[in-house]
């Protein structure tokens, strides 16, 4: 074996150690109690929320690449679907290759057009992550108006990036050696118009709200939190997905993000490290069934 595949494995492995070591320490029964504590219809309700979450990520996609996915909404489901699946599985974000792998795969977008589109999308999810969490932070832990300085500046920030695009690009234009053309490129991929980039920002927000409400409700119903405290459970796992050290799969680094929101609310270390797990295997088991579920959509031929 290489030494790369050797690495693989040795992650692996060591996630299954770390999380055999877990259930022990929690106990299989206290692990698997809550489960069954939940209203199976609940539940389901729940599910429904986060496949909810994929449609709305998709229509994200397919409303900004209007002239090329056109007719091709369940073909793009399926690449959001793996897509995400693969940010679910992989270390660092790595996952995110996906995304213009496929996008050229399906649909023949260049990566040149694609990337920079996926990192728009990640910078703005990343806003509304925050300005939730401060909201719920704000609310749970009494902070009042504290951080009202900086909810209002997340707020603008996509605002003055949008109006500054176009002085910037014009600007680039008039560079014809080196990066210039090819920074052109990038910025022409990025919203040129007040509906697409409005569009942008109102997808982001519908499915982010929908799948934090998810993800917030299955939490409280787990561990001995509210809703608010929840979703702040919720952001801080998925928060963890960008640091620079994420374990394969995100188990340990996952667990931790909860942990760690919900440490204020929460007293005695196995039921934190509980609440971890069962949100993570919550949010793994959705990202599978759809993944799966999508292999039923046909891949398209090359558009374009």
């Amino acid at each position: 074996m290489s030494r790369r595949n050797l690495s693989v494995v040795a992650g692996w492995l060591l996630v299954l150690v770390l999380l055999v070591g877990a259930i022990a320490w929690i106990g299989p029964a206290d692990l698997i109690a809550p489960w069954r504590a939940i209203d199976p219809f609940a539940l389901a309700v729940a599910l429904l929320l986060m496949l909810a979450s994929y449609l709305l990520r998709t229509l994200r996609v397919t409303r900004y690449f209007r002239a090329r996915l056109a007719g091709h909404f369940w073909a793009t489901f399926r690449l959001s679907s793996w897509h995400n699946l693969m940010n679910n599985l992989l270390p660092m974000r790595s996952g995110e290759v996906a995304f213009p792998l496929l996008m050229r795969r399906y649909f023949g977008l260049s990566p040149l057009n694609s990337v920079p589109v996926l990192f728009w999308f990640r910078l703005l999810d990343l806003q509304v992550v925050v300005i939730v969490a401060l909201l719920a932070g704000g609310s749970a832990l009494g902070l009042g108006g504290a951080w009202l300085g900086l909810r209002g500046a997340l707020v603008f920030a996509p605002f003055v990036a949008y109006l500054l695009r176009r002085p910037l690009r014009n600007r680039l234009a008039r560079v014809e050696r080196g990066l210039g053309p090819r920074l052109v490129d990038i910025l022409d991929s990025l919203p040129d118009s007040p509906r697409l980039f409005l569009g942008t920002l109102w997808w982001t927000w519908a499915n982010w709200l929908v799948k934090l409400c998810a993800l917030g409700w299955v939490l409280a119903a787990l561990a001995p939190v509210g809703f608010v405290e929840g979703v702040l459970g919720a952001i801080g796992g998925d928060l963890t997905t960008v640091l620079p050290v994420h374990a394969p799969g995100g188990f340990g680094t996952y667990e931790a993000g909860v942990a760690v929101a919900l440490a204020p609310f929460v007293e005695g270390g196995r039921e934190l490290l509980a609440a971890g797990v069962n949100l993570h295997l919550f949010v793994l088991g959705s990202a599978i069934v759809v993944a799966a579920l999508s292999l039923l959509i046909p891949r398209p031929g090359r558009v374009g």
